[in-house]
């Protein structure tokens, strides 16, 4: 394992708990960045204070907030208001996904939020995952590519590659400047069926330790920068059911996670 690597405790491993909570366990545990999880109806300018002080405490670094959701229609002033807050907490990364099935609506939208994280000092991803209008990598491909903003990036989630018929081969097709981070997380190979709601429980409950599934996770670190960050998303009701403290879940995942990069 390359030791300049930053690992990071996605928030979605975590959702349980607050995001001051969050950054507490991910410092304790041992990890070196930590992501925040935006809910519009729970964020105060006391939470941004808050969120930026854990962090100053801890000596983390904040590598994302998430998640901006793109919806048809108009825009969403919450995005404005987190994108703020990310500034404001010295997020590296937020993370982007559509729901918007006109594509031309969602690269103009994609453009506009690119501009905004960039005054913000924030690096925008757009994520792929079988759920959304952005399915693929070929998708996110096209609309990052054909917006063709300096801030635009891709996010890799072994999850979504994996379900999305992708493999590790394939992140060669992506400009290397189009990565600022990526996920990390391991799975099982086949899923009972391909619907919807099948899918979506397995990214937000069935994913399993690195190691501990089939994912080509060597292939796939292989595959990407050496230094490219690393989010550990592991959305999991397993682990939520067996570790109800927040530091002793961030601890079991990130032990997992050094056995698996550096096997």
């Amino acid at each position: 394992m390359n030791n300049n690597r930053l690992i990071s405790l996605a928030a979605g491993t975590c959702p349980d708990f607050t995001p001051v909570e969050t950054i507490h366990a991910a410092a304790e545990a041992g990890f070196g960045g930590c992501g925040i999880w935006f809910e519009a109806s729970e964020w105060t300018d006391q939470r941004t204070r808050d969120v930026r002080a854990a962090f100053e405490t801890t000596g983390l670094v904040p590598l994302d907030i998430e998640v901006i959701w793109i919806q048809p229609g108009d825009e969403d002033p919450d995005h404005d208001r987190q994108l703020a807050a990310g500034g404001e907490i010295g997020a590296q990364n937020v993370l982007i996904v559509s729901s918007d099935p006109d594509k031309t609506a969602t690269k103009h939208r994609f453009e506009r939020l690119c501009d905004k994280a960039a005054n913000a000092g924030i690096k925008a991803s757009l994520e792929f995952l079988p759920i959304t209008e952005v399915k693929n990598l070929d998708d996110a491909l096209e609309i990052v590519s054909e917006v063709g903003h300096p801030n635009g990036h891709i996010l890799l989630d072994p999850t979504h590659l994996h379900r999305t018929g992708g493999t590790p081969a394939d992140i060669s097709r992506i400009p290397p400047e189009l990565l600022a981070y990526a996920q990390y997380c391991d799975g099982v190979d086949i899923l009972p069926n391909e619907d919807i709601d099948t899918i979506l429980a397995d990214a937000v409950d069935g994913r399993l330790l690195p190691g501990e599934g089939e994912f080509p996770l060597n292939a796939f670190v292989a595959s990407i920068d050496p230094s490219l960050p690393l989010s550990v998303e592991l959305r999991s009701k397993f682990l939520r059911d067996t570790y109800s403290n927040a530091a002793e879940r961030a601890s079991v995942v990130l032990e997992a996670t050094l056995n698996s990069l550096n096997s």
